[in-house]
């Protein structure tokens, strides 16, 4: 995401109805809980998800406001944010205020989310695993003896950085910038599962099929 330089959308001034107000502070809680799914605290997604429900851009006013934190806890989870990738910074002519709007396209902000994840978990693993890995090469190891327990070890350990590899190359093909890999992904299992984009599109093609020469 780049610096907005368009219009956004302002903070309504007209008090919500208690039905949206509910079901917006309903998917604020819902979407803090899953925090620990995301590798992040629950004051962040609960950040996010406010700036995403209500579609506005807000300033750290309104997020402490309406969530009842301290300003601190705002502007740390408004920075981590803009580092994820799924917030963007936004302007309002004559406000001297910074604010703040979410990704609005659900896949972009998924990709950024796995993208972040692949960052922060796969790529430290991956590292550690093959740190491991030579230092328990049969050359390293004393008295010779263990050299058959050293090649058994690092067997599995091969086996583990193979498959940490595959995740890594897919999760960056999947969340690419050109960006069509991780919605195409999701379609093809569903239609594998029978669920999501089964059935057929209005071309009587199958939905989540490949279209001849595109590739992730």
């Amino acid at each position: 995401m780049s610096k907005s330089s368009s219009p956004v959308t302002p903070a309504s001034t007209v008090a919500k109805s208690a039905p949206i107000r509910e079901a917006e502070d309903r998917f604020v809680s819902m979407w803090g809980q899953m925090a620990g799914a995301w590798g992040i605290s629950r004051t962040m997604a609960e950040v996010h998800a406010l700036l995403y429900i209500t579609a506005q851009s807000l300033c750290p006013d309104d997020i402490m406001s309406r969530l009842d934190i301290s300003r601190g806890n705002a502007s740390m989870s408004l920075r981590a944010l803009l580092e994820w990738g799924i917030v963007e910074r936004a302007h309002r002519r004559g406000d001297r205020k910074e604010y703040f709007q979410s990704e609005s396209d659900v896949w972009a902000m998924f990709r950024a989310i796995v993208r972040e994840r692949i960052k922060r978990e796969v790529d430290p693993l991956l590292a550690s695993l093959h740190e491991i890995r030579d230092s328990t090469r049969p050359h390293r190891l004393l008295p010779p003896a263990n050299e058959a327990e050293s090649a058994a070890i690092n067997q599995r350990l091969d086996a583990m950085v193979e498959f940490f590899q595959t995740v890594e190359k897919l999760g960056h093909r999947f969340v690419s910038p050109p960006g069509r890999g991780l919605r195409l992904a999701a379609s093809l299992l569903g239609s594998f599962a029978g669920i999501g984009g089964g059935g057929e599109d209005s071309t009587g093609r199958a939905a989540g099929s490949v279209r001849g020469g595109e590739g992730l």
